[in-house]
């Protein structure tokens, strides 16, 4: 007799305890009928929970109520698509005429109004791409490396890869030269598509990567192209010749198969060399996939792309986009220039992190406080009696809108109508006030580059902040007890433990590193994230912190970092915030990256005198002044006694992914921080034993 798999042991137990009825899958007899249900669903409306194995009978696994039977790996609207090509020609079929890539800039460099190009002509574009590569010898499953930022080209050479059965490798603008190095050798790239900036970089470790045979400059001309010698055994040539090329000896498609390799990611991470994620064509459709469960966008939409294409939360926003025919707007290739293309471009969707939007929280909060009694007292009412409404379900009255909120709005274009935010968490308070401010839904999703983007996702009508939502349609989630840090599945109010997840979303392992694999991966197809959550009512998860970043004082007290940190850059001050502590001493102490212009305006209205930014942050009076405000926020957002920082260092440098104290996804790279930031940290421990009689080493 033929065993039957744990899921489908699983299966059938729920099926018997809970389903009388014939049907199966009709979830909403589960919602409708709570008596046969009750110890099923425990009153959950967004998640629901299941047991992991039969045997054990532990109800631990939640799943979306969306589909509680059975992970999602397809489309409900389109069962067929299985890859991103067939995801890329339902499109083309179906949106043919509509607009895709638009962009502002012109081809002698001059920005413009966004001119688009249609799915159609993409279509057209991938072909001749993916026909030029077999012209030059890229043999399908060849590796074909990304190096260079959004742009519509960066789009159709990735089409071209899944038409052509290639693996595409995004290589990080900001990576440096050395990880670009390893990782064009570790993954053995053939073709490397860059543009003229990014060749000079690859030009200059040219005989260390002897895999690569193409090389196609995006925006360059040939006739500035410099000439390579013919011992190297490498082609370059611009992307308009091998477009041109590709269209005179077209070929046909090489189509891949749904568990074929679509992308290798490399995360930096915050320690060691990249890893390489190796994502499915199956994968990454399965998390799309979930997503449209509970999302819906229209053709009439529009995305304004700038999130780095090379980290898989931009890759992700963008299938999505293809599915449902999403216009999508590229910003100029300038951060500081976004607001500008925000106003031409007028999107619809509007996908960010939470270092965005703190600015534009606290950009706003700072403007409301300096405009005067009136207009802050104003703000006030009309913020209090708008959110009221949100919270209770109900519509807000329109006045607040026109006299408060519509400028507000106007920031972001006017048009947005969803907002999402992932890569980090987004404090509830802000969570609020963009719900508020816009008057849009506002969702937070979380999720990883191992899990093919996106674990969990609010749901639309959830009005509660300050959580990560519930599981995606195509994953299932367990809480793993992490008995050292006493986190367990028994914890009062809520289950806590480190979130693992399994489904067709979670990566088939690092690429040529199974060490590394079976540290995250465990035998049962388990994921570890490392990170740490609970279980909120109804199924949502609340991210608390991740599992190695957690450290004691000395008193025995967890600190959790980053909650401190998300707390303190809401201080109008801080930029950004390296919140440190250890086993040795019992009080935290901050390093402070200022806003410039508020420390300065700040001085000026002191009187006090200054040389540099640099000479204000030295200024006691300076650094009392933020410690006096952050205080506030703390006391506000009702941080514990032991997580406030004590002591603080003022620096006028920002963190930067150049200076080494982030990764490429802006989050603080703690053990080169705590390097860099060593001298200001014992220099403040110093102080602080001599302010306070109370020792703070403990031997």
């Amino acid at each position: 007799m033929e065993m039957e798999s744990p899921a489908e042991r699983r299966l059938y137990a729920i099926h018997s305890h809970l389903l009388p009825s014939s049907n199966a899958e009709d979830d909403s007899f589960l919602r409708r009928n709570h008596t046969s249900s009750s110890h099923f669903f425990h009153g959950q409306k967004y998640g629901v929970v299941l047991p992991e194995k039969l045997q054990s009978g532990k109800w631990n696994v939640y799943r979306s109520v969306r589909s509680p039977m059975k992970l999602v790996s397809r489309f409900a609207d389109h069962p067929e698509i299985g890859t991103l090509h067939d995801n890329f020609v339902h499109a083309v079929e179906t949106y043919k005429d509509f607009k895709y890539l638009g962009t502002r800039i012109r081809v002698d460099g001059t920005v413009g109004e966004y001119k688009w190009m249609t799915f159609g002509e993409a279509a057209t574009a991938r072909e001749a791409i993916g026909s030029g590569l077999r012209y030059y010898g890229i043999e399908q499953g060849a590796c074909v490396g990304l190096y260079f930022i959004n742009r519509p080209e960066w789009l159709v050479v990735d089409h071209a890869c899944a038409a052509y059965s290639y693996t595409s490798v995004p290589l990080y603008d900001t990576l440096g030269p050395d990880a670009v190095n390893y990782v064009v050798n570790h993954s053995g790239i053939q073709a490397i598509f860059c543009v003229p900036q990014t060749l000079n970089t690859l030009l200059s470790f040219i005989s260390q990567i002897p895999s690569v045979r193409l090389i196609v400059v995006v925006g360059g001309a040939d006739e500035h192209l410099p000439s390579l010698p013919l011992t190297s055994g490498v082609k370059l040539i611009s992307y308009l010749k091998l477009l041109g090329q590709g269209r005179s000896n077209l070929q046909p498609f090489c189509p891949p198969k749904p568990e074929d390799v679509a992308t290798i990611c490399y995360t930096s991470g915050t320690t060691g060399t990249p890893k390489g994620v190796v994502l499915t064509h199956g994968n990454l459709i399965a998390n799309v996939a979930g997503f449209c469960r509970a999302i819906k966008f229209y053709p009439s939409d529009i995305y304004i792309s700038y999130l780095p294409l090379a980290h898989i939360y931009e890759r992700t926003n963008q299938i999505i986009s293809v599915y449902y025919g999403v216009g999508i707007g590229f910003y100029q290739g300038d951060n500081l220039k976004l607001m500008d293309d925000l106003a031409a471009l007028r999107p619809t969707i509007f996908c960010s992190v939470p270092r965005l939007y703190n600015r534009i929280y606290a950009g706003i909060t700072n403007a409301v406080k300096t405009s005067g009694v009136l207009k802050e007292r104003l703000f006030r009412a009309a913020y209090n009696s708008k959110k009221q409404a949100i919270m209770n379900g109900r519509n807000a009255s329109p006045i607040w809108d026109r006299l408060v909120f519509n400028k507000i709005r106007e920031k972001l274009g006017g048009r947005v109508r969803f907002m999402g935010s992932g890569a980090s968490p987004l404090s509830p308070d802000v969570m609020d006030f963009l719900r508020v401010c816009f008057g849009c839904l506002v969702v937070e999703g979380y999720g990883m580059t191992e899990t093919s983007c996106i674990i969990t996702l609010m749901d639309e009508g959830d009005n509660l902040s300050g959580h990560v939502g519930s599981p995606n349609s195509a994953c299932e989630i367990k809480l793993v007890d992490v008995p050292e840090m006493n986190y367990t599945s028994e914890d009062e109010p809520y289950p806590r433990g480190e979130i693992c997840v399994r489904g067709p979303i979670v990566f088939q392992g690092y690429y040529k590193d199974e060490i590394q694999t079976r540290e995250v991966v465990d035998d049962d197809g388990w994921l570890h994230t490392g990170d740490i959550g609970l279980w909120l009512p109804g199924g949502r998860l609340k991210i608390i912190d991740r599992k190695k970043n957690i450290f004691k004082l000395a008193q025995g007290e967890y600190i959790a970092p980053e909650k401190v940190e998300n707390v303190y850059v809401k201080c109008k001050f801080v930029l950004q915030c390296f919140i440190y502590g250890d086993s040795l001493n019992s009080s935290l102490v901050a390093v402070v990256a200022v806003e410039p212009d508020v420390l300065r305006n700040w001085a000026a209205s002191e009187g006090i005198q200054y040389a540099d930014l640099a000479q204000l942050c030295n200024d006691p009076r300076a650094r009392n002044a933020v410690l006096a405000e952050m205080d506030d926020v703390g006391r506000e957002a009702q941080l514990k006694g032991f997580e406030f920082a004590k002591a603080l260092t003022l620096v006028p440098e920002p963190f930067t992914v150049e200076n080494g104290l982030l990764t490429p996804t802006f989050k603080i790279k703690r053990p080169q921080a705590k390097a860099y930031f060593a001298k200001a940290i014992s220099n403040m421990y110093a102080e602080l034993s001599v302010s306070d009689p109370t020792p703070q080493k403990m031997s």
